[in-house]
Order: C-alpha cells, then sequence, then structure tokens
C-alpha cells in the first residue's frame, strides 16, 4: 500500500464553522495572540486563557465533521493514510480517521503544568484551581507561541515516507509546520488544496495545485486517487 500523508490547516475546520485561527486583523476573537497563546500570558492572566480556551472547547462541542474530513476516510481503504494537522479540534477523528498526529496539541485534553506529559481528556472547562493529581494546575493542552513543538520530529518522519502528500487548508506560511514540505522525497506527488493557493505551480512537474474550499476539492481528489489505485 502506499503511503498518503495528508497535511492540514485551518481552513478545512473552517467549513465545519469554527473559526479560523487569526482574523484579517491579526486578532483572535478580539484577542492579540500574545494575550492569549503564550505561557507568558498564561502567567500573567491564567483566568482570561483558561476561558478563551474554554469559549473555543464549547464551540468545537457544537460542530461536526465536513465531507473533506469524511472523504479522507475513505483513502484509508486503499492506501496508508496519515494526516499530519495544525489544527487542535478532533474533527479528523470523528469523521474516522485512524492515524492522526496533532502538531500543534489538542483542544479536548488538559495538562499538568507540573508535567508536559501528564495529559488526560478534558472536554468540560478548565478553571483556575482544577489541578492534577500531583497539585499542579491544568492547562490547555496546546502548543503556545514560544513553545517547543513535541511532534515535530514524528511529523517528519511520517513525512519522509510519503509517496503522495496532500495539503488543506494551510497557507503554510506558519513554522516550523510549514517546513514539512522540505522533507518530501524528490519527485514525490503534492496536491495542495487551497481557495487562495500560496503555493505556485510554475512548472513543477509533482505539484498540482487545486483553487478550491476544502469541501470542494478534497471529495474529487479522494475519488481520482482511489479511481487510480483500482
Amino acid at each position: 500500500m502506499k503511503n498518503i500523508v495528508v497535511l492540514t490547516g485551518a481552513g478545512i475546520s473552517a467549513e465545519s464553522g469554527l473559526k479560523t485561527f487569526r482574523d484579517a486583523d491579526g486578532l483572535w476573537e478580539g484577542h492579540d495572540v500574545m494575550e492569549v497563546a503564550t505561557p507568558q500570558a498564561f502567567e500573567r492572566n491564567p483566568e482570561l486563557v483558561l476561558e478563551f480556551y474554554n469559549q473555543r472547547r464549547r464551540q468545537l462541542l457544537t460542530v461536526e465533521p465536513n465531507e473533506a474530513h469524511k472523504s479522507l476516510v475513505k483513502l484509508e481503504a486503499h492506501f496508508n493514510v496519515k494526516i499530519v494537522t495544525q489544527n487542535v479540534d478532533d474533527l479528523h477523528e470523528r469523521a474516522g480517521s485512524s492515524k492522526v498526529l496533532h502538531l500543534h496539541g489538542e483542544l479536548l485534553k488538559a495538562r499538568s503544568v507540573g508535567n508536559d506529559w501528564n495529559i488526560i481528556e478534558r472536554a468540560e472547562d478548565i478553571l483556575l484551581g482544577d489541578l492534577c493529581e500531583a497539585g499542579h494546575q491544568l492547562r490547555p493542552h496546546i502548543v503556545w507561541f514560544g513553545e517547543a513543538v513535541p511532534m515535530l520530529d514524528t511529523a517528519i518522519d511520517i513525512t519522509q515516507k510519503a509517496d503522495i502528500l496532500i495539503i488543506i487548508g494551510t497557507s503554510m506560511q506558519v513554522y516550523p509546520a510549514a517546513s514539512l514540505i522540505n522533507f518530501i522525497n524528490e519527485g514525490t506527488p503534492i496536491y495542495f488544496i487551497d481557495p487562495k493557493p500560496s503555493i505556485q505551480e510554475n512548472g513543477q512537474k509533482h505539484l498540482e495545485v487545486i483553487p478550491k474550499t476544502a469541501v470542494e476539492g478534497v471529495p474529487t481528489l479522494v475519488d481520482s486517487l482511489i479511481d487510480r489505485a483500482t
């Protein structure tokens, strides 16, 4: 079975109704990212940061996977599919994808400030005073700006084994996630699906740009790849 690696960003989740990472004005639901998405922000105002992620978690629980998420599941009958996502939602998992790596953490998990590897499932709000069993405050299991991306090496290893790379709904401008494209083997076919693609074909033989939304472009590409595999 060929290996398909899928890199996904905020665009695929936006079509389920989730707000994208930042609006055009650089604010995130009215907040500068430095107020809600850094370790320093959590130290300064933990209640604000916790409530910000509580709101995002509540919103996540009201939406469903869309046709793009669901279509990717169909590939698993014909390919070895691994999804590397920048998204912190669980929409890929809820759609049925079995191998999903979250580069930037997961909104429905929490971890202890005293032990980064003490990670628990957490669908309800996290409040100041909610502690782990060792007595440390819980925080969102999210990779904030300025923090290391612990799953990056695993993502690089996955990407290096790709026979086909599919990029969906990401500007490929956020690092280190954007660097993953540099780790594929020369000649690996790349499909880039985004309504405003930041990558141009420019005569690149192995790159196909599909200027469509995820819901429009993914089902068509999936059907085409399956047809070629059968």
